[in-house]
Parts: C-alpha cells; structure tokens; sequence
C-alpha cells in the first residue's frame, strides 16, 4: 500500500512512454459527438450539516433577532434583560431584548453569544458589529453599551461602545478588530448606563465576506467551476410538514424582517441532534442567485410541489389536495417572474430594489424533491401545465424518487415521460463498488425521453468517510455520465457543506470549522471534471467497446471546442499498475500531452487543519506520433489534455 503520494520524480515516470502498453485504446480525435451541456456538472446546496446558518452564510451570531421558539437560545444572559414584542422594529421578527439597570453597583447586565460552535476569530481582521436599537425610555438621556469579544480563556481580544441617542429605532455600527487568533471565541454585549435600552437583529460579519457569505467557502465553489447550481435543497424544500417548507418568498426583501423557518434537520437525526438548527433565510433565493452569478453557474432552483416530506408524513391529509394547488403554482409563475421579469412587473422590480436590476436569466425550475408514487404526478402535472403556458421556454426538472431502482423509480420515470418534463432528477447513495459497477449505467437509456439529472450522489464507503476509495469509485462512474452526454444533461454531488462539529450526514464534498476549510477527496475529482469538460463527447474505445471497467479501466473522452483541445479521462480501480497506449484516430502528432494524476491510498482522507492527503500533479510529456503511451498507477484517476 502506497504511504505517500508520488513525488515529482514518480510523475515523470508515470507520464514516460511505455514499449510494453497493454491496454490499447482508440479515440476519434476529430469526430466531434454528443454536446456535452454547459450544466454537466455542478453543485447542489441544502441547509444540512449546518451547512447555511454556521457555514456558508458569513453571519457569525446565532439566533440574532431573538426569534428561536425559546427567545434567548444561543444567548446567555445576566442582569435584568427581558424579551419584548412591544413596538417592534421589524413586523416579521417582532422580539427584542431590554437591557435594563441591574439595580446594584457591581452587577452588570448583558449577553454573550458564543455562535455556532464557537466563534473563530483571525488576528489583525476586522468584524463588524451592527445592531438596531433604541433608548428604552423615550426622552432619557443617552445609553451607552460595550462591545467584545472574547478568547476561549476568558481574555478581551478587542471592544467598542457604542452610544445609543435616539428613542426611535435605529442601526448602529462598530467594526472590532482582534489582537490574536482564536477559533472558540464569543461576543459580549453589556449595557455600561443606567439608562435601559432595546436591542434587535444583533450581528457580526468578518468583513472578507462576500455580499454576506463566507470568502473562503464562495472560493471553494467557484473553484470547482460548476455548470449548474441546485438549491435550496434538498428535503428541506418539503419540511417536515407543509408549514416548515421553504417558502422563498420568505427569503428574500431586507435580510433583517424575513421571519425564522425551522430547519428540516434540527431533531431528525436521533444519533446527532441539534434542537438549536434553524433557517434565518439571511442566504435566501436574492444570495443563491448571485452567487450562482459569481461562480459562473446556472440557476437551478427547486420548489415545493405541495407534498410534504413522504418519509415522515404517511397520510394523504399532511399534503395539499391536487385542488387546492394555485398557491404553490403561483409560488413557482411569481419566482420564474423574480428572477427574469423586468423591473416594471412585482417581483422583478423586488429583484431591482435588492440590488440586481438585470434579469438572472433562469432556464429551468425543479418542482418537488424525490417525491415518489401516486402522490406526486397529478400535482405536478398541474405545475407543469401552468409553467408551459405563461413560461414555455423554462425546462422543467422532475423526479424519480429517492431509489437508484425499483418499483417506484420505474414508475416515476414512467410518468416522467408521460407529464414530458425536460428533466429527471435522479438521486443514489451508494456503496463505492456500485459506483464501479454502473458506469454503464446510461449507455442504453431512451435518447428520446426526459434527460437525466444526477441531482444527488455520492460514494458512501465504511464509515461514510470521505477516503480516496469512494472518490475514486465516483471518478469512475463518472465516466460514464461524460460518454452519455446527449442523455445525461447534468450531475450534482450530495451534501455540500459539513461543520466538522455540526455534521449529521456524511459523507460530504467541503469540509470546515470556524477558520479554515479542507477540499475532500471527492472535490478534488469533482473539479477535474468541471475543469475539463469539453463541448462535445469524442468516442474512446477498447476492441470495439466502451471503456467501462474491464479489469478495472474506466474511460472516456471529451473535445473542448472552445479551447481546441482534448481532454482524456482515465480511471484505474485496481491494487495495481496498468500501461495504456491511446491511438488518436485524425490525427498525424499529439505533441505535447499535460497529464493530472490523483491517486492514494484507498482510505486517505483531507482533513480540515491537516495536510492534503489526496491532491492533484500535474507533469507534461510528449507524444510519439498520434499514439499516447501512459502508466495508469494503482487506484488512481488521470486527466490528459493535448
């Protein structure tokens, strides 16, 4: 078993031609097939692991507007503070804490929150508090209150005051910029006058934040160079019941009055409970859209369908009859508006007031999340012939239910091609040696039907870890969604995000604590593929057949127009070495042939705080004539670019 990964030396060897290949493949090199879709591959988000709240939303103050169910959890309160409605500022967010005179010299009255698993701080960076507030007795003098934060041992790293003036509310701002770094800090906030005041919607950002969402994570994204970007979930588009779904329209207006939603996973998962899991929607559809702008992906949001999630609701009375549906269709017709409506309609001139005066330029919309059985068609059915007649032009992504297989698999794409939905989301959580063995899982799907999304998948080996095994299993499997590009549109890994404190599911592709990120294994195969994508398929073969896992070797072959260059994927699954010659058929010289090599062993995992395990190398060589002679090192998945 190799212990380290290959030196700069091992590269080179790898990449030097070889008398004795005894894999011999062809690639049509100058027959263009099958486009390959802008969307091939991308990501998918959902609120999971605290994936949002915690995670890729930069707000580092937990239950900011006092709106959680028990109003001061996550705080920690001393003194005389209370919890108010009266006169609130926000309608939709009603709660405010009073901090008022503790009546003794010495006691001081005050909150701190510790955030989400600590709060981690960076030396020498600025974060800025805001908070709105008021005198709580009006025409008193002026109240003033302390700002810190504080380190795990109990040490003031950086404070402000602030003076609150005015009996009507208003927002007040400091920035604090701490002396050290610390991972597992807090935020205190004391009332320092015996004049009382009212405080609301009490937030800290670091100030690298990117329109509110965390830097580092953004550029974890935009690094994998998505095609498409799938949100808000996930089994959190259901709920746990109807009244719990995601609602965007909650999501979007001023951040400070969108009301709280619970969040599916706060009490599901009995083995990791986390009762405090709440959505504020501070990253609604307005941050989502925006994002997908920035990292270069397409839009791909998805919506409720009227039926709450199947897993945990077994009676048809939990989910709105087929006839009381316009809301929900209302929901999807006003959010197809929102995002490509011009500013004089409602919610396009919503959409202009938030900042964004150009249309997003949505071109599908998935309504309902692996909804599965009779329930699901005739309710979107409905949606899909409201969509058809007032957005003809907006492609409409469907499901095939939770099941890689089966019963109710067969049948939602049955119905799928009934209703002509454009695409069919697809959903499997397997075994890696699944993975192995279905890389020719779409060489014979109906190229006239639905197109395929893989909206949910990953690689879940012993003790769902995140270990080059499963990666590579995925590297494989993929090959076989590239070489079925005219059938298969576009593929997603799930989860996203996981706290490395507050994860439920595992495995998932980012990993991060308060300060730092790590990029799994699986990222890494994931950006490789969005990295060289292509336009168009090219046919890559061994005697005859596609490349599919013969003695371990997975393969296929892309033309990138664009670029004029060619991009060959190989993948070898075996405990040992394999040789491979590649013969470029239409072509007289390769030449110069640039060659990424991932590899390890099978149970290397990267770490948040450790060294990356599992990385790319990058050599370049040159061929012989139109022939690409290569060694495929053991358990490894490599790139060629020429």
């Amino acid at each position: 078993m190799r212990k380290q990964l290959f030196t700069a030396v091992a590269i080179m060897a790898m990449v030097s031609l070889s008398a004795n290949a005894q894999r011999q493949l062809t690639v049509q090199a100058n027959k263009p097939g099958a486009v390959i879709q802008p969307t091939m591959y991308g990501i998918f988000f959902e609120d999971i692991n605290f994936g949002a709240d915690g995670g890729l939303y930069a707000e580092m103050v937990q239950n900011r507007s006092f709106e959680f169910p028990t109003r001061l959890m996550g705080w920690n309160a001393f003194g005389n503070v209370q919890v108010s409605d009266q006169r609130p500022a926000f309608d939709r967010n009603p709660h405010y804490v009073v901090l008022g005179d503790s009546g003794h010299i010495e006691k001081r009255t005050g909150l701190e929150n510790r955030g989400f698993f600590g709060m981690g701080f960076k030396k020498g960076l600025r974060y800025d508090f805001s908070v709105y507030a008021r005198l709580h007795d009006s025409g008193s003098a002026p109240a003033r209150i302390r700002v810190e934060l504080v380190n795990a041992n109990n040490n003031i790293i950086t404070t402000q005051r602030i003076t609150i003036n005015s009996s009507d509310w208003k927002k007040y701002t400091a920035s604090l910029t701490p002396n050290q770094t610390e991972p597992k800090g807090l935020m205190r906030v004391f009332l320092e006058t015996a004049q009382g005041v009212d405080l609301d919607h009490v937030s800290l950002f670091p100030s690298d934040n990117w329109n509110g969402l965390r830097a580092d994570l953004v550029k974890d994204l935009a690094d994998l160079h998505p095609g498409i970007f799938r949100f808000p979930g996930g089994c959190i588009v259901e709920g746990t019941d109807l009244e719990t779904r995601y609602q965007w329209k909650n999501s979007v207006g001023k951040v400070e009055n969108r009301p709280l939603n619970e969040n599916r996973w706060n009490y599901t998962f009995a083995h990791r409970m986390y009762p405090n899991y709440f959505q504020t929607y501070g990253l609604g559809f307005y941050e989502f859209f925006i994002l997908s702008e920035e990292i270069g992906a397409e839009p791909l949001p998805v919506l409720s369908c009227g039926l709450a999630c199947q897993f945990q609701n077994k009676t048809d009375d939990a989910h709105v009859a087929v006839d009381d549906l316009q809301p929900y269709i209302d929901d999807a017709l006003d959010l197809i508006e929102f995002a490509n409506g011009s500013t004089d309609t409602k919610w396009g001139k919503l959409r202009a007031e938030m900042g964004h005066p150009a249309p997003f330029n949505l071109k599908q919309i998935g309504i309902g999340n692996e909804q599965w059985g009779e329930l699901y068609p005739p309710r979107l059915e409905k949606f899909v012939k409201a969509i058809r007649a007032k957005y003809p032009n907006i492609k409409i992504c469907g499901t095939s239910g939770p099941s890689a297989d089966g019963k109710d698999f067969d049948y939602g794409w049955q119905e799928m091609k009934r209703l002509k939905v454009d695409l069919v989301d697809e959903h499997y959580y397997k075994p890696p040696q699944w993975f192995l063995d279905n890389a020719a899982r779409y060489d014979n799907y109906d190229r006239k039907g639905p197109k395929v999304f893989a909206g949910e998948y990953a690689a879940h080996g012993k003790g769902d870890l995140n270990n080059w095994e499963a990666a590579l299993s995925e590297a494989a499997f993929m090959t076989g969604l590239e070489r079925n590009a005219d059938v298969v549109w576009q593929a997603t890994y799930a989860p996203l995000f996981a706290h490395v404190e507050g994860w439920q599911w595992k495995p998932d592709l980012i990993w991060f604590d308060n300060l730092q990120t790590a990029r799994s294994a699986n990222w890494y195969v994931q950006m490789l593929y969005g990295t060289y994508k292509g336009t168009n398929v090219l046919k890559l073969t061994e005697d005859g057949k596609a490349v599919t896992g013969k003695d371990g070797l997975y393969a296929s072959a892309v033309l990138d127009k664009t670029a004029n260059k060619r991009y060959i994927k190989l993948v070898n699954a075996l405990d040992t070495d394999q040789n491979v010659e590649i013969t470029c058929k239409g072509m007289k010289s390769v030449g110069q042939v640039e060659s990424v090599l991932l590899t390890g062993d099978k149970k290397m995992e990267n770490l948040v705080g450790k060294r990356e395990m599992v990385k790319p190398a990058k050599a370049t060589f040159s061929a012989e004539g139109n022939k690409i002679a290569v060694p495929v090192p053991a358990r490894s998945f490599v790139v060629l670019s020429f």
